[in-house]
């Protein structure tokens, strides 16, 4: 198990994401942790959750592109983690994907609110939601079991998703979107899926 533990908190795009997180904490702590940035700070998780979700059913299970480069591109972002679920360097957002999109998120914010250290807290919720997400997809795909129950059922929901139907299920780092959106169904109701495993057939 500590080899498990290890390979997660090691890896160097997980460890670029702690670090992350622990400055802006740190910056936002030494400014004064107000009950407006606590506020921010769970706007930013929430937040995180739905662009999570409409990115991984939008985005990432788009029918293949023709050209080239898009489909490279989403071979790397997703479908070669379909074809391969337990690779470990799939199993992670590449931080040059994951970064620029979270800046982005919060450059909108600030243009919104124009208020930086309030921005500063709904970034510092994003980068955290993002690493409970990591965290999360990391012990779906690996011999881990979750302590809690919803933790259990969190995780077999992404097995569905992987393994009985890929247009279902979407949701990682809170599955609950899924009820939002419709797409979090009973698996008996559901058929197997011939492309689970192989988006570029879609």
């Amino acid at each position: 198990m500590r080899k498990l533990y290890r390979e997660f908190f090691l890896f160097p795009d997980i460890v670029v994401l702690i670090g992350l997180i622990i400055v802006s904490a740190a910056i936002q702590a030494w400014h004064g942790l107000t009950w407006a940035a606590i506020g921010f700070i769970a706007f930013g998780l929430v937040t995180f959750m739905f662009s999570e979700y409409l990115t991984h059913r939008f985005l990432f299970h788009l029918k293949p592109p023709k050209h080239p480069f898009f489909l490279k591109l989403l071979k790397r972002l997703h479908y070669d983690h379909h074809t391969d679920p337990n690779n470990l360097h799939l199993l992670f957002l590449p931080l040059w994907y994951s970064l620029p999109n979270l800046s982005v998120l919060t450059l909108i914010f600030y243009l919104i609110i124009g208020e930086l250290w309030l921005t500063l807290a709904f970034a510092t919720g994003l980068m955290t939601m993002l690493f409970l997400y990591e965290w999360k997809h990391y012990v779906a795909h690996r011999p881990i079991k979750p302590i809690s129950k919803f933790g259990q059922w969190a995780k077999k929901m992404h097995i569905l998703h992987h393994f009985k139907n890929e247009n279902f299920w979407y949701g990682v780092s809170s599955p609950f979107v899924d009820v939002l959106f419709g797409t979090l169904k009973d698996e008996k109701e559901v058929e197997t899926s011939k492309t689970a495993k192989d988006l570029e057939r879609r």
